[in-house]
């Protein structure tokens, strides 16, 4: 394996070229999305995706893909680090528009690692992993501020000065998009460091606050979509001359505020969120159209994924009424510890390295990092990636056994589930999101304290085994307490939690923030 190079030697690799077999790589997020809202996971769906269809059929699709949390803040957190969020200060929910930095200063990423490898780096879209706002008078910022409005967020923030603590203190050469979800004010675009205006207006999509006059929310989605083509037509020499790019495209959509434009409005013909996923197709197929029009469609990994489940805000109700399930034959959403909360479209297509086909290994995003590192014959250092392993060689051959045989998910209340092969432990008693059974509501009460379920036998999670099982939940409970207190799931020696982790949520409603303090481990208290 290629060992990370210092400064000196990556500015002459810099001046080189790579080996041919370095694929681009264009990782694009989808925001909310479902697992059925993709044709080719839904074939009973109701909403055409003939682009993701497209890319599914001509790379590799996976049917066990996973994020790490049934809410975005914490899957973006792990796809960057490879290292599970619950590690961090962040034990439940998301952050704020002006939430502080989550990734810790020197905290390697993908975007730095590959550009350690000689990639260039760009991030198009929504950040959302807190970033460090300039204050008036310098004091900084603390989390919480400036979330109501009527604390004087313009007065608060000093929008003329740079942003420090960004993408590009995480490896990424360049950046354009916004600081959280589309809903979570200030209201501006950002590139690089700067904000590109003064929000000197006050504007609303489900939240109030300062924005750009220029700023609308209808306009994000494409103008993202216009960057990353622009970039890849921009590199296209140098990449095809040797040195490859990394573009990872966090979008904002079909998140909130649904705001389809024009060409799209109506025409699901069920509801505007499913427009609204009929444009993030369509914004798909534009990205590969310009890698095809560049001639790097062979040599580019593509990658479609989403942060978590399908949000209770696409009127879901409605959309089964007119027959289309959002999360397919899983059960629950976003928000929730159940598969449609945490299981996604995950599709990788590279043509000159990945063979078409259907894969039903065990996957997650927080595994980019060691897979990108295998790829690109990188080693990463003891203190990175922690949880992250390569599904390379699944890639490579669609036939060779995944290594990864466990993985850790967490609710939006910080609820723990812990996966080993086929069976899945829940340490509580519904949801831990959203969807019913809800945190503290009288239907959860009635039902054991957690859940065990086989999902090679059971996948819509409707048969509690935790009865007849006790002595597998007890064993699995076990190995997720150990590799808690090891600060590490993967090899190598023992790291630090940047907080004490509460196992069990005792007071287990959504927006409950675990209270244990002193050593970092797994305690119920």
């Amino acid at each position: 394996m290629r060992p990370l190079p210092s400064l000196c030697a990556l500015l002459c690799l810099l001046g080189t070229s790579l080996a041919a077999d370095r694929p681009n790589i264009l990782l694009i997020l989808a925001d909310d999305q479902g697992y059925g809202d993709v044709g080719a996971y839904n074939p009973a769906g109701k909403i055409p995706t003939p682009h993701l269809d497209r890319l599914a059929a001509e790379g590799r699709r996976f049917t066990d893909g996973h994020t790490t949390s049934g809410v975005c803040t914490p899957s973006r957190y792990s796809l960057l680090t490879g290292r599970y969020h619950w590690r961090t200060r962040l034990q439940n929910g998301v952050l704020g528009g002006w939430s502080p930095p989550l990734i810790a200063p020197g905290r390697l990423t993908v975007a730095g690692m590959l550009k350690a490898q000689g990639y260039r780096t760009a991030c198009f879209g929504k950040w959302h992993l807190g970033l460090e706002w300039a204050t008036h008078g310098g004091a900084p910022a603390k989390a919480g501020d400036a979330i109501d409005p009527a604390e004087g967020a313009i007065g608060r923030f000093d929008y003329a000065q740079p942003i420090k603590d960004g993408p590009l203190e995480h490896g990424f050469d360049t950046y354009f998009g916004i600081s959280a979800s589309l809903d979570m004010p200030p209201f501006v675009w950002i590139k690089d460091r700067h904000a590109t205006e003064l929000p000197t207006a006050t504007k609303k999509w489900l939240r109030s606050g300062p924005a750009g006059p220029k700023f609308e929310a209808v306009d994000v989605l494409p103008t993202l979509t216009d960057q990353v083509c622009a970039y890849v037509a921009e590199h296209a020499a140098d990449a095809k001359a040797g040195r490859p790019f990394f573009a990872y495209v966090p979008l904002p959509a079909p998140h909130t505020p649904i705001v389809p434009t024009k060409e799209w409005q109506g025409k699901s013909g069920l509801n505007a969120y499913a427009d609204f996923v009929r444009q993030v197709d369509a914004e798909v197929g534009r990205m590969l159209a310009a890698l095809e029009r560049a001639g790097l469609a062979r040599d580019t990994l593509v990658i479609f994924t989403a942060d978590n489940g399908c949000s209770p805000a696409a009127d879901i109700d409605e959309l089964i009424a007119k027959g289309h399930q959002p999360s397919g034959p899983l059960r629950g959403h976003k928000a929730d510890l159940f598969e449609g909360g945490h299981r996604v479209p995950f599709i990788v297509r590279w043509p000159a390295g990945v063979k078409p086909g259907v894969s039903g290994q065990l996957v997650s995003q927080i595994d980019f990092l060691a897979t990108f590192a295998a790829l690109t014959e990188a080693t990463l250092p003891p203190n990175a990636g922690e949880d992250s392993v390569s599904f390379l060689p699944v890639l490579r051959d669609g036939a060779a056994p995944g290594p990864r045989t466990h993985l850790v998910s967490q609710s939006i209340n910080g609820s723990f589930a812990y996966r080993e092969g086929s069976w899945k432990l829940a340490l509580c008693r519904g949801s831990g999101g959203w969807s019913a059974p809800k945190p503290g509501s009288a239907e959860e009460a009635k039902l054991p304290e957690f859940q065990l379920y086989d999902l090679a036998q059971d996948l819509g999670e409707t048969r509690n085994l935790i009865a007849a099982e006790p002595e597998r939940a007890a064993k699995m409970r076990a190995a997720l307490e150990a590799l808690i207190a090891r600060g590490r799931s993967t090899p190598g020696p023992d790291q630090a939690n940047d907080a004490a982790i509460q196992l069990v949520k005792k007071v287990n409603t959504p927006g409950a923030k675990a209270k244990a303090k002193g050593k970092a481990g797994a305690t119920d208290k």
